[in-house]
C-alpha cells in the first residue's frame, strides 16, 4: 500500500467514527494540525490564567479571592493536560514553551485584552469561558482520542467556572446603579472579542481540521449555539447587547449579527492585541525566574566556579 492509500484508509476510518489513540500510525499532515491545534489550546489556557490573576487581591471578598484563586489554578492545571498531549505528538515541552514566549506560536484573541474592572472578571468567567465550553464541549468528540478524553475532564471543570462567572455577573446587576453600570461596561468591552472567539466563518469543506476530524463542529455553527445560549440569559438580567443589528431570523433559524473585522482578529492573534506584549513579556520573565527550579527537578549540575 502507497503513503497515499495509507492516508486515504485513515480519512476513510476518521469519517466512519474510528478514533486515534497516540500510539496509532497517523499521515504527517493529521500529526501536525494535531500538534497546532492542542498547542494554541494549552498556550491560551495558560495565558488566560493572566486577565485574572491581577484581581486576586482586589477582589471584593474573601470568597471572591478564593474562587479567583481556584479558577486559575484550574486553568493552568488544563495547559499542563494539553502541553502533554503535544509532548507525546512528539514535540518537547522546552520548544512549546519557547515558541510561546517568543511569539512564534498563538493563543486566543480573548487573552490579547486587558481587564479594566472587577466586571471584567464576571463577564470573562461567563461569557468567556461559556464559549469556551460550547466549542470545547465538541472537542470531546474529536477524532484523536487522547484530546476527547482530556476534554471531558476540562468540560467539566469549565462548567464550574462558568457558573462563578454567572454569580458574579448576576451578584452585580442585582446590586447598585454603579455594579450594574460596572457589568454592563465589560460588557461592551467584551463584546466584539466574544464573536471573534470562534474564529471567521469558514466554509466546512475548506476547514481542514474538521476535515480530519480533529474539530467536530464549523466555526459559525458553534457561534450560533453561542448566542442561541447566551443572548436571552444576558437580557433576561438586564444587560444590553451592543450590537443594534443581532436578531433572530425565524425564517432561516439564525441570527444575524455586526460582521467583525476578521483582519482585527488576525492582528490580535499575532501578538498585536492591546495587551498581547505585555502578556508575553509576563510569561518571559515568569519562565526566566523558575529556570532554576527546571534544573534542579530534572537534577542538572551547578555550574561550578
Amino acid at each position: 500500500m502507497t503513503y497515499e492509500e495509507k492516508v486515504e484508509a485513515f480519512k476513510q476510518r476518521i469519517r466512519e467514527g474510528h478514533k486515534v489513540e497516540a500510539g496509532d500510525w497517523m499521515p504527517d499532515e493529521y500529526r501536525k494540525r494535531l500538534i497546532k491545534f492542542i498547542e494554541m489550546h494549552a498556550n491560551s489556557e495558560i495565558m488566560g490564567a493572566l486577565p485574572e490573576r491581577d484581581w486576586i487581591l482586589r477582589a471584593p471578598s474573601l470568597h471572591r479571592k478564593l474562587a479567583v484563586t481556584a479558577k486559575i489554578q484550574d486553568e493552568v492545571g488544563h495547559a499542563q493536560l494539553l502541553y502533554r498531549l503535544v509532548e507525546d505528538l512528539g514535540k518537547p515541552r522546552e520548544q512549546i514553551f519557547d515558541d510561546l514566549i517568543h511569539g512564534r506560536t498563538k493563543f486566543h484573541n480573548v487573552f490579547h485584552y486587558p481587564t479594566y474592572s472587577w466586571g471584567d472578571v464576571g463577564i470573562i468567567a461567563w461569557l468567556v469561558d461559556g464559549a469556551a465550553v460550547i466549542s470545547q464541549g465538541a472537542l470531546q468528540r474529536s477524532s484523536y482520542a487522547p484530546y476527547g478524553r482530556t476534554m471531558r475532564r476540562i468540560c467539566w471543570e469549565e462548567a464550574f467556572h462558568l457558573k462563578h462567572g454567572e454569580d458574579i455577573v448576576l451578584t452585580a446587576v442585582m446590586g447598585s446603579e454603579k455594579q450594574k453600570r460596572l457589568m454592563q461596561e465589560a460588557l461592551e468591552r467584551w463584546w466584539e472579542p466574544l464573536m471573534m472567539f470562534h474564529g471567521p466563518p469558514t466554509p466546512p469543506e475548506k476547514d481542514k481540521d474538521l476535515e480530519w476530524g480533529i474539530k467536530t463542529k464549523p466555526n459559525e455553527q458553534l457561534r450560533q449555539e453561542f448566542l442561541s445560549t447566551y443572548v436571552r440569559k444576558i437580557r433576561e438580567i438586564g444587560l444590553k447587547i451592543p450590537d443594534p443589528k443581532l436578531r433572530y431570523n425565524e425564517s432561516t433559524g439564525r441570527w444575524e449579527y455586526t460582521e467583525p473585522d476578521w483582519d482585527k482578529l488576525y492582528a490580535v492573534v499575532t501578538g498585536h492585541g492591546p495587551a498581547s506584549q505585555e502578556r508575553l513579556a509576563f510569561r518571559r520573565l515568569s519562565y526566566e525566574e523558575t529556570a532554576w527550579v527546571r534544573k534542579a527537578v530534572l537534577g542538572e549540575k551547578a555550574a561550578v566556579a
